[in-house]
């Protein structure tokens, strides 16, 4: 019995390596050529159009080209999961490979395995990459266009800075500067707000505010106090008063992100700050789960693919290539369609950053049990 356990044993890591190196193939030359398709459709036209007529210089060309490549190869990696798993089957079932496989015992749903757990360390790699080079790579890009292409000065003020502190976990202050300065450190209609276990407590407003020899200063404003019950009490104004501030002007302009420009952590706290001062965070939320669900899409494209391409007909790589294109495209279009629903309010956010996932994936489910009862 201990023989033909480790028969079978050998006799599946024989089969996954097999697979496996039906699919790697594929998978780079869906994101070589994935990725000279997105440059010839759009980047090569707008670099064209820089050097045209802007004159932009060659070196700054190639570092533009370095800097979008991130975001564009990022984007490719779910088409070229599709494309691996439809072309490798797809040439298992055209050789009659599946057929002797199935013949022998062995289930589809045993035979993909390797493509759901190459797919899984994809995603794995596909999330990383978009949570540290692409935020990077794209910033990078937008300096190089404002100040080097544009010839636009480095912005002088900032609009609608949040800042917020927090100790042990929990929320402690959040600072709100209407518009500031930079090379003067001035600040306009700052508004203070204090927490204390996790409870607004109490609040100062003021109508300026300055950079004065290393420190914040704030002018004409009032401190409030805030109940337990939610009553509000003014305890006294003030024509000039200390802000407790450890950024200079420039850091504080900095400090503003959008949530496009935060990492998951940042995410994460910005959600909490928001509930605990009653405000929408439909929006973020969407966002927040849009992170995990894009690169998560390699999953079910993998699995549809795989389904696909075990159809038993005869297709070259160019059909193949289109097809993958033409999955895509229905994916990326549920998507936005979803997200449109989710930022007007009539989607949950949570919902509609996943649904093209979850459609893709029942779909791919529905696929891959049709191929198992056909063998």
């Amino acid at each position: 019995m201990e023989n033909n356990f480790y028969s079978k044993y050998i006799k599946f890591k024989s089969l996954d390596n097999f697979i496996f190196h039906e699919l790697v193939g594929p998978f780079f030359f869906g994101i070589m050529s994935f990725t000279i398709i997105m440059v010839a459709g759009g980047l090569l036209f707008r670099i064209a159009d820089l050097i045209i007529k802007s004159g932009v210089s060659l070196g700054i060309v190639l570092r533009l080209f370095l800097y979008y490549l991130p975001k564009m190869v990022a984007l490719t990696i779910p088409m070229s999961c599709l494309l691996a798993a439809l072309l490798g089957f797809n040439k298992l079932s055209a050789n009659s490979e599946l057929v002797a496989l199935k013949a022998s015992g062995i289930s589809f749903t045993r035979i993909i395995r390797p493509v759901i757990v190459l797919a899984f360390f994809v995603s794995l790699g596909a999330f990383f990459v978009n949570e540290t080079l692409v935020p990077v790579s794209e910033r990078a890009a937008a300096n190089v266009m404002a100040y080097e292409v544009f010839k636009q000065s480095p912005p002088v003020f900032s609009e609608k800075v949040f800042l917020k502190e927090e100790s042990g976990g929990s929320l402690k202050r959040v600072i709100y500067v209407n518009r500031i300065d930079i090379k003067d450190g001035k600040m306009s209609d700052v508004i203070v707000q204090e927490f204390e276990g996790g409870l607004l407590s109490r609040l100062v407003s003021a109508k300026k505010g300055q950079w004065i020899d290393g420190s914040w200063w704030l002018e004409e404003g009032k401190v409030f106090e805030i109940t337990k019950e939610n009553d509000v009490s003014l305890l006294f104004k003030f024509d000039k008063q200390a802000l407790q501030l450890n950024l200079n002007p420039e850091e504080v302009a900095r400090a503003a992100r959008t949530p496009d420009e935060m990492s998951l952590a940042e995410l994460f706290r910005e959600v909490k700050m928001m509930r605990q001062r009653g405000m929408d965070v439909s929006k973020i939320v969407m966002i927040l789960n849009l992170r995990f669900s894009v690169p998560w899409a390699c999953l079910v494209l993998a699995l549809v693919g795989a389904a696909v391409g075990s159809r038993p007909q005869r297709s070259s790589t160019g059909m193949g290539l289109g097809l993958s294109v033409i999955i895509v495209f229905v994916y990326y279009v549920i998507l936005s369609f979803t997200q449109s629903l989710g930022d007007a309010g009539y989607l949950h956010p949570v919902f509609a950053a996943w649904v093209a996932n979850i459609v893709f994936l029942i779909v791919g489910a529905g696929l891959t049990l049709n191929a198992n009862r056909l063998g």
